[in-house]
This record gives C-alpha cells, structure tokens and sequence, in this order.
C-alpha cells in the first residue's frame, strides 16, 4: 500500500457561544504509581490546558491525594493498590469498567509501573472498555513481547513511544529504529486501520495504515522528563474534542511542540521542564490559529 505524505493538518475549530464542557470531551486517565504522581498529574493538567470538558484521573489510592495535590481542576478516583504502590487490576475492574463507561477516551500509561496486573489492564483497555484511548509510557511496556492487542482493536489507538519504547515493542535496536524511523512506523501501524503511532524525536512521525505526518516544531530542550505525559494529554484532549486520530495526534504533536518553543522562548532550553511545556499550551493553540 502506498503511504501518503500528509503536509497540513487542521486546527481545532472555533467554540460555538452555546458550548459546554460535555461537547468538549470527557477523558480518563489511568495513570501513576509509587513515586510518579507527578506523570498522572502532568497528564491530567495537559489535557485540560488542551481543551478537555472533563478530565478524570484514576491512580493508586497510595498517590491518589498527591495527585489531587496538583491541580484542582481535574477530579481523582483512587484505586486498590498492591504492595508495589501500582494498580491493583482484578480489585480495580469494576471501578475503572464504571469510569470508562462515563468517558469519551482513555489515556493509559504514565507512571502505571509495570507488573502483570499492568499487563492486564492494558489488555483490558485495548479490547474490553470500548473507547478511543492513547497509550503510552508504562502502557506500552505491557505490550512487550505481546502486540495481538493491538491487532483486535474495536475502537482507535494512538500509540506514543519515544524510539527506545518502540524498539522494546518490535523486538529491534533502538539504533535500528533511528536508521528507519518513516518506515518503522509505518510498519507498525500498518497492523490495524485503527492504529496510529506517534514515534517522539527530533521530527516526531506520525502514521497511520495509509498516512505519513512528519512534525517541524520542537525543540531540544523538550528532552525532559514528563514531555511525554505532556503529549498524552494533549493527544487525549484532542481525540475527545472529536478529532480522527490521525488528526489528533498530528496536531497534537505540532501544538506540543510549538508549546515547547514558546517556552523555550520564554526560558531558554537547558532549564525548560514538562510543566513549561504544559503551561505554555493555552498560547500555542492561540498561536496556532493567527
């Protein structure tokens, strides 16, 4: 199949003056653990700077108050843990089955650890809880050595793996990865019509079964931790606003890293973090629209 390079990409459409925050999205974010509050938190604060009607957080009930703790504009539901401070998966079922009723789209992954029971509820969130959703981080690790998942997906998938993420995934060098990125990718989404992957870097790809997007914003000074639940955020919010996939994280990569440019601006790039970038997304989508 030949793959198509795609040069533009939309921007989100003007608000109607009758909007309410049901029409923009509610999202659920399934992520931290044992010292990563702060990556649901991220997260979390990403997708609401990105639009989102409603933003819910569903972490270990050990970090669910540190969560919290961040910002009060997104609600948190703590889950079960086990003696590792992660997700409690078979105690957590009936909870997250119940939040993912009420959501428009999942996010999975930042800071979840990783164990069986992670693996699990990646599983479950792939095949069972019917919803658009982005993976990432920790998400993607479940995956490891196991991407049928990824071939029964009933609903889209956006997946976000910096390129050591996605060598682990496909069982190459990150080397490798780097010497093929375009193709790389295109080679994994090419599983399922309803898989995108976002392979982060210098000029992060996006791609689809028949789509190719290379992003020209960013900068180095986003080589930090917590861009990427910056990303998952944004990607969330966008998704849940009723992009296609493909379009949302075209344009959520583009609007993540004109954030980072701007805030590379404002900061320079040896001291900018994840929570300039995030703070920085209300003027890159105003921006994006001059």
């Amino acid at each position: 199949m030949t793959t198509q390079r795609v040069e533009t990409i939309p921007s989100l459409p003007a608000r109607s003056p009758d909007g309410h925050k049901g029409l923009y999205g509610s999202i659920l974010i399934i992520a931290g653990g044992r010292g990563m509050a702060g990556a649901a938190a991220l997260a979390g604060i990403s997708a609401l700077r990105s639009g989102a009607g409603l933003v819910r957080i569903a972490t270990p009930a050990e970090v669910q108050p540190t969560v919290a703790g961040f910002n009060p504009c997104y609600m948190t539901h703590p889950l079960p843990c086990d003696d590792d401070g992660l997700i409690d998966f078979q105690a957590s079922k009936p909870t997250l089955q119940r939040l993912a009723e009420q959501a428009d789209v999942l996010a999975v992954g930042p800071g979840l650890g990783r164990s069986e029971g992670i693996r699990a509820l990646v599983r479950w969130a792939a095949e069972s809880a019917g919803k658009p959703m982005v993976l990432d981080a920790d998400g993607l690790n479940a995956l490891i050595g196991d991407l049928a998942p990824l071939d029964r997906l009933a609903h889209p998938a956006i997946l976000t793996p910096h390129p050591g993420e996605f060598a682990r995934l496909v069982g190459v060098s990150t080397a490798e990865v780097q010497a093929d990125r375009e193709n790389r990718a295109v080679k994994l989404a090419s599983r399922s019509e309803r898989l995108v992957v976002v392979l982060k870097g210098n000029r992060t790809i996006v791609a689809d079964h028949s789509r190719l997007y290379v992003n020209a914003t960013g900068n180095p000074g986003m080589a930090t931790g917590g861009a990427g639940d910056v990303l998952t955020g944004v990607i969330a919010a966008l998704l849940g606003q009723k992009l296609p996939a493909f379009e949302a994280a075209a344009l959520g990569v583009h609007i993540h890293g004109l954030a980072g440019d701007l805030a590379r601006a404002d900061r320079g790039e040896v001291g900018l973090t994840a929570a300039d970038i995030a703070e920085a997304l209300p003027r890159a989508f105003h921006a994006d629209r001059d």
